[in-house]
């Protein structure tokens, strides 16, 4: 499946991000983070039960990524990592590397 569709996509879920971790009250938890191309870049949204969070706009996927994870770790979740598993909708059958991200002091 090619990805020039996706690259030419002009906005919605671009790709979707599996994150693992420990919530605030010491439970483990698998959770997917949607990513959606934007008109200034990239947003994410992951949902917890009841709790939603969203990031504003970034450049860049990574990023993205980047400020869920720090937003959860200001509500107490811990030992988180994330890896892409779907881009448009060709999964990637668990191929992608897990990326760490050390708790906050």
């Amino acid at each position: 499946m090619s990805t020039l569709p996706l690259m030419f996509k002009k906005e919605g879920l671009v790709e979707k991000h599996q994150l693992e971790g420990v919530d605030p009250s010491d439970r483990y938890f698998n959770r997917t983070i949607l990513v959606n191309r934007t008109p200034s870049g990239y947003s994410g949204k992951i949902m917890y039960e009841a709790f939603v969070v969203e990031s504003p706009s970034h450049s860049t996927i990574a990023a993205t990524v980047k400020e869920l994870v720090d937003k959860l770790q200001g509500f107490g979740f811990t030992r988180m990592r994330t890896r892409a598993n779907f881009k448009g909708t060709r999964y990637l059958a668990e191929k992608e590397t897990w990326l760490d991200y050390p708790d906050q002091a």
